[in-house]
């Protein structure tokens, strides 16, 4: 049976599995190992005969857990149910923490989602306990810092059907985000295939201190890299700066590796894990890391030359890292501290402030909410009254209770804080907000993960900037967003001028955790009725897609070429359609709804090339091309399907007919998505022939009857004048890959196979 926390017995095996592998590994090798080289290889299939060249071969792993959100799980266990398996082969587990609209408040807010998304958790729970999965109520916390409270061991492996479960990463683990068909596979007894990471070494040194958090650390790096800097590499960090950083603050890091576009990050085994899992209960655990030591940190060679076993070397001084703010519209748009107001002024960005809001699965810790609730005892304390009510996320039940057993949960209030649901809110745009209308230009500062545009209002005039809890917190209670407490004051009730003195707060609660172990429900097995309306608008039961033809791909119309950032959010939109996640037809009807149009500029819209007709949505044409027998291709600029790992956005391209999508280069997780889904997913050899594709072109693919491993596909452009222009495709498919392609999805080879 499914159980609340990872059990000894599956951590010990995981232990012993892992030195079984590297005993192997070692005598193939011949030399020391990274940290990320001994959890990878050591959850290897085939230690003796797996491909090991790095940055090239896809390894098969044996995940030791799946964890998925209830947006996402909706699509992963209806793929799962396809498969005809009668459970989980894996420990896995649900999580509703994204189909909670913030709005009001905590009680009104959960009421109103167990309301509105009634059929939806029946489903999700029915399920659950159907096929041997955990299952986490509404309100009982984020996905991450569930995982983090309960599952995530040093050493373990898991995947998670959210981009950012490498949350987990904190406490040692190697978590990686995927889309659902990853996790049905996993669920349904297969390996995890992905292409074997670069590792790209971080060394931090010194200590942080003052104003600067591990937030700061995290987007210093997304300055340093970009985010793509991260893609199909994991970031491993070293060095004696690790040991200054709490548990919950290393997972704020490697939660937002997730922005670079990482496979994942991880930290050595520390003290620190240590003393969270005595803190959340989990003391044998601990006692079988301490046993393990060896095995949870990169040998010494490493460390004392990184360069030789690194792909890249970074080193970051936490002693001379200043606060920093990101933003806006993407995570890599940083700015530190002191230089805010200069470029706030320089590029315009409204400094007066609309919103302040804390939480998201990167920052909803004990230690985060404790700092941000000794700024605003502050406030108290000097007479200031906060300019922004708080809007405060906490990351769990657990993390909640406490915070309000030790007091903090009231000085926020009494700051004029909003408590608002143990759950994502606005952090992923659900966020029914009413202060600002759509269209006016403001912004907001917060400690989430994400800021493209409109993610978290909906507004693309909203300018989303964000910073650690700390800096939330007191650029809320000034309403500035250029407001540097290290130099700047503000005036009191009275009339004084006050400074803020450095935030306190404690890693862990001094008495522990206050844990009343609600929120999870145990499965009870095969007799349970999975619950799905034959009438549901919101569900829906899967059918298998078609498998290939066994043709090339002749005289396609372009759907769309997409310019710029093209992120999941803006190929399949969360935000309202969010309650169409377990409903692929109807959800498929916001496909590249936010895809800004390369030759009109439209957003969500072009020209249907059979009609002649302009400005239909992109959803509306492909449902044209499909009745009249009709594939399509997508075309995309660089990074295509960064961010979310929501595979709704590989789904709804295949369901309304694509065949191909070609682009500059993509993002790992949606590259992969668009793969298990049965469709080619194709970069430009040269990332200039994009220019090339012109708005009215049929385009033909040649070379898919002799798609091999390392095969190019030649694509003909056929132009409206009568011009043909041929540019050369490349793919990344290995075997396995084009059998899933010639299937139809890799489902349907998994059923054939069964």
């Amino acid at each position: 049976m499914a159980n609340r926390t990872s059990p000894l017995s599956l951590v010990e095996k995981t232990y012993n599995l892992t030195r079984s592998n590297l005993k192997i590994i070692r005598k193939r090798l011949g030399r020391p190992l990274s940290l990320s080289e001994k959890t990878l290889y050591g959850h290897l299939r085939d230690p003796e005969n797996q491909d090991l060249t790095r940055s090239e071969s896809f390894l098969l792993l044996q995940p030791d857990r799946v964890a998925m959100q209830d947006a996402t799980a909706q699509m992963a266990i209806l793929q799962f149910m396809l498969s005809g398996r009668k459970e989980s082969a894996v420990p896995a587990t649900v999580h509703c923490d994204h189909l909670i609209r913030a709005y009001t408040g905590n009680e009104e807010d959960l009421a109103r989602a167990k309301d509105e998304n009634k059929e939806v958790y029946e489903f999700l729970s029915s399920a659950s306990s159907r096929y041997n999965i955990g299952f986490w109520e509404p309100g009982a916390g984020i996905i991450h810092q569930i995982v983090l409270e309960n599952y995530a061991y040093p050493g373990g492996l898991m995947i998670g059907t959210d981009s950012h479960t490498p949350n987990a990463g904190g406490l040692g683990m190697i978590a990686s985000g995927v889309g659902g068909a990853d996790a049905s596979d996993v669920m349904a007894g297969l390996p995890w295939e992905v292409k074997n990471p670069g590792i790209v070494g971080v060394k931090l040194t010194g200590s942080l201190s003052g104003w600067t958090s591990p937030k700061d650390v995290i987007i210093k790096l997304l300055e340093i890299l970009t985010v793509k800097g991260g893609t199909n590499r994991i970031i491993e960090y070293f060095g004696e700066g690790c040991g200054s950083i709490s548990c919950t603050g290393k997972a704020t890091i490697t939660n937002m590796g997730a922005e670079l576009g990482a496979t994942c990050s991880l930290f050595p085994y520390d003290a620190k894990m240590n003393a969270f899992l005595k803190s959340t209960g989990r003391e044998a655990l601990a006692s079988a890391a301490d046993q393990n030591r060896d095995i949870l940190c990169a040998d010494d060679e490493v460390a004392l030359n990184p360069a030789d076993y690194y792909d890249l070397l970074i080193e970051i001084n936490l002693s001379d890292l200043e606060p920093q703010i990101t933003g806006p519209h993407s995570p890599d748009a940083v700015t530190s501290l002191s230089d805010m107001k200069e470029k706030a002024l320089r590029e315009g960005w409204p400094t007066t402030l609309t919103a302040a809001l804390i939480g998201s699965c990167t920052n909803s810790s004990y230690e985060d909410i404790d700092r941000s609730a000794s700024i605003v005892t502050q406030a108290l304390e000097k007479g200031i009254k906060p300019a922004l009510p708080l809007l405060i996320s906490p990351g769990s039940q657990l993390v909640k209770e406490t915070l309000e057993r030790d007091g903090q949960m009231d000085i926020l209030i009494k700051g004029g804080a909003t408590i608002l649901s143990n759950s994502c809110g606005p952090c992923i745009g659900q966020w029914q907000r009413e202060d600002v209308e759509k269209g006016v230009r403001n912004s907001l500062v917060n400690s989430f993960n994400r800021n493209f545009r409109g993610r978290n209002d909906g507004n693309p005039e909203t300018l989303s900037f964000i910073a650690s809890p700390e800096m939330v917190t007191i650029m809320g209670i000034t309403g500035k967003l250029d407001f540097n407490p290290l130099t700047d004051w503000v005036l009191n009730e009275k009339g004084e001028k006050v400074q803020f003195d450095v935030p306190k707060g404690n890693e862990l609660p001094l008495k522990g955790y206050e844990d009343s172990k609600t929120g999870y429900r145990t499965p009870s097995g095969a007799d349970t009725n999975v619950i799905v309306a034959d009438d549901s608008k919101r569900l829906q039961l899967l059918t298998p897609f078609a498998p290939w033809d066994g043709k090339d791909y002749m005289n396609l119309p372009l759907l769309c070429k997409a310019r710029g950032k093209c992120t999941t959010d803006h190929i399949s939109p969360a935000g309202p359609w969010l309650k169409f996640r377990g409903h692929l037809d109807n959800i498929s009807d916001n496909m590249l709804s936010g895809a800004v149009n390369a030759f009109s500029g439209e957003t969500g819209k072009g020209r249907n090339l059979i009609n002649r007709e302009s400005s239909r949505t992109f959803a509306e044409n492909a449902r044209f091309y499909k009745k009249q027998g009709l594939s399509f291709i997508i075309v995309g600029d660089e990074n295509y399907g960064e961010g979310s790992s929501r595979e709704h956005a590989a789904m709804s391209p295949r369901l309304l007919g694509c065949g191909a999508v070609l682009v500059k280069s993509f993002a790992r997780i949606h590259e992969t998505n668009l793969k298990k889904q049965g469709l080619l997913a194709l970069t430009f050899k040269n990332p200039e022939d994009y220019e090339k594709v012109q708005e009215e072109d049929s385009i033909s693919l040649t070379g898919v009857c002799n798609l091999a491993p390392s095969s190019s596909i030649q694509v003909i452009l056929s132009h409206k004048d009568g011009s043909i222009e041929t540019v050369t495709a490349v793919h990344t498919l290995n075997e396995e890959q084009i059998r899933w392609f010639m299937a139809g999805s890799a489902l349907n080879l998994l059923r054939e196979e069964s």
